[in-house]
């Protein structure tokens, strides 16, 4: 038998292979690496923090700014980006009306500058926070959502709740499901619309209630729920226009007491009242003789709005339209007294009919 030597053999097995490799094997020269794709991490929702003040900031010795309150919230940059701007710090009470029409228009001017803005975020002491953000959901004309919010207790107190506040409100704020609900107030993980929203309990934590109708959503630990929307003309829909308003008109507000007397509601509209708010008791009721105060605003052209001092419930206006208009008398509805003067205020700016002013308080 011949041999074959071992150089033969080899040059055999290399002639071979190749045609092995013809036989549905994959060819011998290795395929390069395919690394994952790498998709750009999608950039983080922009919320701008509009600070005014109030017991969030109001550290002992000295009042938080709006930079040193994003800085404090643990998680905060996870959510969103978070840019901030100082408008004021100061109590909610110290707010003046006109600072309430020079917010608005800072508001605005952010949405019509920056397109790509998420949302807004509105600090405020909670003593007055419900007009405010009221006053906000009737005049920012976009339907980006602002959320207003801050703290029942101060920086320097045990179990300050600020932080989680303003990052729940972020969370909120840099939803896309939160447009196009209105002006909402976040605290203590709940959110509330303006509108019907009060501050129910002078120190507790879960103070921010709609009383009648609920909340809209929560803000939980996994994401944001929302369960109902408001109802009626805001922001986006709103026919009032800060741009135009140098000025509110004054409205005051009288409480329906036992024997209450009507002089009080006739000097305030000789010192220059355009409107008057009566939280009557029940559903409607003067006593006392707030009836002549009445009549005096009547002869004087200067219209009376009626809510009611219960806390929740309606105000209904009579069958027959023209009694009310008549008697120059506008039904608010389930309106609080406070948020029916914010109301009455700005329609002021566009129209002293009652026919009009009552169509205002039904559509708002």
């Amino acid at each position: 038998m011949r041999k074959i030597s071992l150089s033969a053999l080899l040059c055999l097995v290399t002639v071979a292979m190749p045609a092995m490799a013809g036989q549905g094997a994959a060819p011998s020269t290795p395929a390069a690496v395919t690394q994952p794709a790498t998709t750009p991490a999608s950039p983080l929702p922009r919320v701008r923090l509009v600070a005014t003040g109030g017991t969030i900031s109001n550290r002992r010795g000295g009042r938080l700014t709006a930079a040193e309150i994003v800085a404090s919230v643990p998680g905060l940059a996870d959510v969103a980006a978070v840019e901030s701007e100082q408008f004021a710090n100061v109590a909610s009470a110290e707010i003046t009306l006109d600072q309430w029409l020079a917010l608005a228009r800072r508001l605005n001017a952010i949405f019509r500058d920056d397109p790509s803005l998420s949302g807004i975020v509105v600090t405020s002491g909670t003593d007055t926070l419900e007009e405010l953000a009221y006053f906000l959901h009737l005049t920012v004309r976009d339907r980006r959502p602002v959320v207003v919010t801050g703290s029942m207790r101060n920086p320097s107190q045990v179990g300050y709740e600020g932080p989680a506040n303003l990052l729940a409100s972020v969370r909120v704020a840099a939803d896309a499901r939160a447009a196009g609900r209105g002006v909402l107030v976040v605290l203590n993980d709940e959110i509330n619309g303006a509108r019907d929203v009060t501050k129910t309990d002078a120190l507790r934590l879960n103070t921010f209630a709609s009383r009648s109708f609920g909340a809209l959503g929560v803000v939980d630990a996994d994401r944001v729920v929302f369960r109902r929307t408001a109802e009626g003309r805001h922001t986006a829909a709103s026919e009032f226009d800060v741009g135009t308003i140098e000025t509110l008109p004054r409205v005051d507000v009288f409480l329906v007491y036992q024997g209450a007397p009507g002089d009080l509601i006739k000097t305030a509209i000789d010192l220059g009242a355009r409107g008057v708010v009566l939280a009557t008791a029940g559903a409607g009721a003067t006593s006392g003789t707030q009836d002549q105060g009445v009549a005096y605003a009547r002869e004087k052209g200067v219209p009376v709005v009626a809510t009611t001092r219960a806390g929740s419930g309606r105000v209904a206006g009579p069958r027959d339209r023209s009694a009310a208009t008549g008697s120059r008398r506008i039904v608010g509805g389930d309106l609080s007294a406070v948020k029916a003067r914010v109301l009455l205020m700005l329609a002021l700016t566009r129209t002293t009919e009652i026919a009009e002013l009552q169509r205002i308080f039904e559509e708002y």
